[in-house]
Order: structure tokens, then sequence, then C-alpha cells
């Protein structure tokens, strides 16, 4: 017979695990959002002049996150910067995924064709009315995906905050499994939810390309 320590308490910790885990996520990618789109659009339109922004880049997309992590922390704490673990854990997030989404931002401007641009300029437009009105719609949906594979891979990557003190889902699970010692029933409910969360974010967005679809 089947018989468990888990308790209705712990799955409620496991479900404020899990809403931490939202709460970075969101707020990650909401810094990364802004800033790789503003980053990318450099890229695109001023490559030669955005060159050193594109090596400082490819030194956070290099260097592993668990790395960033332990270092901002430290030099946090070395400067005296008065900033909680929550702080520290989503600009290191945000920061991560505005180098991963300003080459997102950057594929999505140069897949426009150029005829497409010549051809809004020969009826009148202006350079910064051919960028609002049809280089950025079409580049919207060029990088949607991308930008969607990139909130599903930062929502997973908030596993390594526990490094820094933060409990979210993972941290969470790992303190019931250390009270009840059922390690295998424990993580399996922890992947479960992080499973339907990432489903809900993947239907969402599948959703949301599909009126796009409808609309052309």
């Amino acid at each position: 017979m089947f018989t468990t320590s888990l308790t209705l308490n712990d799955l409620l910790f496991l479900l404020d695990g899990a809403w931490v885990t939202l709460q970075l996520t969101a707020w990650s990618i909401l810094l990364g959002s802004l800033a790789g789109l503003l980053f990318g659009l450099l890229r695109a339109l001023l490559p030669r002049a955005s060159l050193p922004l594109a090596w400082v880049l490819d030194v956070f997309r290099s260097v592993p996150l668990l790395i960033q992590f332990v270092l901002f922390n430290a030099l946090k704490s070395i400067v005296g910067l008065n900033l909680s673990a929550f702080a520290v854990g989503c600009i290191v997030l945000g920061v991560y995924a505005a180098a991963y989404f300003t080459e997102i931002v950057r594929g999505g401007v140069l897949a426009v064709p150029l005829s497409t641009r010549r051809a809004s300029r020969s009826l009148g437009l202006s350079y910064l009315q051919d960028l609002r009105y049809i280089v950025l719609p079409i580049a919207t949906r060029v990088a949607f995906p991308g930008w969607l594979n990139l909130v599903l891979g930062v929502m997973k990557d908030t596993a390594l905050v526990m490094w820094i003190g933060i409990v979210e889902l993972l941290r969470a699970s790992q303190t019931i499994v250390t009270r009840i010692q059922e390690p295998l029933l424990v993580l399996c409910i922890a992947g479960l939810i992080y499973y339907v969360m990432s489903l809900v974010v993947a239907r969402l967005g599948a959703r949301l390309e599909r009126r796009w679809q409808e609309n052309d």
C-alpha cells in the first residue's frame, strides 16, 4: 500500500515556490524584452556602431548563468548595493535574457526583405514610419517563436536562484525532500508543476500566433 509523509502544507509550500518562479520569470522577461528590443534594433540598424555592445552581450551569453549569479551576488556585497536576493535574481536573469533576445530581435529585423523596405520608402513613408509600420510588425511575428522559447528557458533557469537564497519551486521541493526523504515523489510533483506552467505559456503563445495568422 502506498503511503507518504507529504502533507497539504507541503503542497502549498510547493505552490508558493511556483509563484516565486512565475514572478521571477515575469520580471526577468520584462527587463530582458525591453533591453533586448533596444539592443536588437541597435544591432540591426547600426551594426558597426553597436559592435562593442555585441562583444559585451557575447560575454553574458557565453558565461554560465550560475557563475553570473555568484559573481553578481559577490559584487553586490563588495560594492555595498542594498539589493534583495529577489532583485539580484531578476537583474541577472533579465540581463541574460536580454543578451539572447537581442539576437532574436536582430534576426527578426534582418528577416524583413530589403525590397519591402524599398517599396515602403517609394510610397513616401519616412524612415521612422517604415520602421514602425513595416519593419516592426513583420519582425515581431518572425521573432515571436524565439521569444516564446526564451520565456520557457528562463522559467526553467529560475531554478538556479536557489544558490543565492531564494526559495523558488526547486528549492522548496529540496526543502521538503530533506524533511520527508521522498525525493522521487516530491520531484515528480515539482516537475509536473513546471510542466503545467510551461504548457500554459506555450498554449497562450500558440493561440496568439493563430490569431495573427487569421488576421492575415
